[in-house]
């Protein structure tokens, strides 16, 4: 006579292998995606980077020129 138990636990474990295949073929496809999106967007993290660098630039510029507009103004007044 066959263990009743043993017969249960190999359907339980077959269920389990076919679940955790269908998981990891997900998982798989999941990366591949993530992937193709990290990939695409490569250009758009260049061109912000690019905007960021290009602002601070400015503001920097912007500072360190305000302080010679000012006097340039009080000279011309006088």
């Amino acid at each position: 006579m066959e263990n009743p138990h043993a017969e249960r636990q190999a359907v339980l474990l077959e269920r389990i292998l076919k679940n955790t295949s269908k998981c990891t073929e997900t998982i798989m496809e999941l990366n591949h995606c993530m992937e193709e999106i990290l990939r695409k967007n490569s250009q758009i993290k260049t061109a912000a980077d690019l905007s960021t660098k290009y602002r601070r630039n400015v503001q920097y510029n912007l500072e360190a020129t305000g302080g010679n507009v000012s006097q340039d103004k009080t000279m011309n007044n006088q």
